[in-house]
């Protein structure tokens, strides 16, 4: 590692142990998608066939988010603050990318699969891709979907004074992705006209929350689009409900901790969403056979409770340093990944000197790049954001 990364993981400010597990559970989530994108293009002798890499790494990021998001909102009782830290966080490095990509589109071409019309610019806008059938500028911004339907659904649970204290949301929610395995090949709604009404919608919404105008009632109504979105026009839709249990399972897990909740409901949808492909209609694709999927599930399991278990010791520091800078890994890492594709060429033929040495010279490229990109857009945008969302309006939620 280069001498300045290493001075910056150095001087990076230490968390608490109630969240450095938490940051090393990042990072390894992060460099388990960056793993699988690298190994299937240059190194594909080292990438494991027996469970997929990179969904084991975005199902950690959402047992985190699962974790912590709704504690967090319950904790500072605020939906205003909330959504503003949340645009601040997750809209400025999202919206550079995007305008990278775009820029060197006249090099790299835009994959097939995005729209070429305005509809893939709404879509875009609130990150909803998935959910409404269209293709993102980059591969992995599929995640960012489920992310914003955790959000809008747990902002509504909150405004609508919803705690789940019995933890069976992720067990619902399962089951829910079991029946719609069974019963759907294909999202029921499609067309552009999703983008388009899922923005207008969302656009309006946020306005409501924001401002503080008919604040539930918007919450709420926002919550109730991404349930709709997510159940009748997510690309896959089983696998879309499976991804939000694992979502509230991560919420479960925390009530459970804290001596508010049982832990039942999380071994049940951790069954469910495992045996799902044994039925589901639409499970074709290599990662969701039955035996993959089912080690995917249990490696994120055992991955997220022994990170549970050492939360009271140190955690290692690469690992936490890599959790504070994994949303620039994240997005980050494909842009120059492509971009050596394109000077590169073809490397899974290569002889396993080259192989290694673009493997080394992909990190040492992404890593400084991703801590750029963390230490000059994304933590000057979270400071923004703070100050902009403080003090809280008058008048309540």
């Amino acid at each position: 590692m280069p001498l300045a990364l290493t001075a910056a993981l150095r001087a990076q400010r230490p968390a608490s142990p109630r969240l450095a597990w938490l940051d090393a559970l990042r990072g390894i989530g992060a460099m388990a998608v960056v793993g699988e994108h690298l190994t299937t293009w240059a190194m594909p002798w080292l990438r494991p066939t027996a469970f997929n890499l990179g969904v084991y790494g975005v199902l950690v990021f959402f047992l985190v988010s699962g974790y912590i998001i709704p504690t967090s909102l319950e904790r500072h009782g605020d939906l205003r603050a909330f959504w503003i830290g949340r645009a601040f966080r997750l809209y400025p490095l999202y919206l550079a990318v995007i305008a990278v990509v775009l820029a060197l589109a006249w090099w790299i071409p835009v994959r097939p699969e995005v729209p070429r019309d305005l509809s893939s610019a709404a879509a875009h806008a609130t990150m909803l891709l998935d959910v409404v059938g269209v293709a993102g500028v980059l591969n992995t911004m599929w995640t960012l979907s489920y992310e914003m339907v955790f959000y809008l659904l747990a902002a509504a649970l909150f405004a609508g004074g919803v705690r789940d204290r019995w933890g069976l949301l992720p067990a619902l929610f399962a089951v829910a992705g079991g029946v719609a395995g069974l019963a759907l090949t294909g999202p029921p709604l499609s067309g552009g006209w999703l983008a388009w009404v899922s923005c207008a919608v969302f656009a309006a919404g946020m306005g409501c929350v924001i401002s503080g105008r008919w604040r539930t009632v918007a919450a709420c109504a926002l919550g109730v689009m991404a349930l709709g979105l997510v159940l009748l026009s997510s690309r896959v839709p089983w696998f879309g409900v499976a991804i939000v249990a694992v979502m509230f399972a991560g919420t479960a897990i925390r009530r459970w901790e804290s001596g508010a909740g049982p832990l039942w409901p999380v071994a049940v949808t951790a069954v469910v969403v495992a045996a799902t492909p044994l039925w589901a209609r639409n499970a074709g694709w290599w990662w969701v056979r039955p035996d993959v999927w089912g080690l995917t599930i249990l490696l994120t399991a055992l991955t997220f409770a022994a990170a549970m278990a050492w939360r009271t010791r140190r955690s290692p520091a690469v690992l936490a340093w890599l959790g504070a800078i994994s949303y620039s890994l994240y997005l980050v890492h494909l842009p120059i990944l492509l971009i050596l594709m394109e000077v590169a060429g073809e490397m899974r033929w290569s002889p396993l000197p080259y192989q290694l040495g673009i493997g080394l010279v992909f990190l040492s490229l992404l890593l400084p790049a991703s801590w750029l990109t963390h230490r000059y857009l994304e933590r000057p945008m979270q400071r923004l954001g703070r100050r902009l969302s403080t003090p809280p309006p008058r008048g309540g939620r």
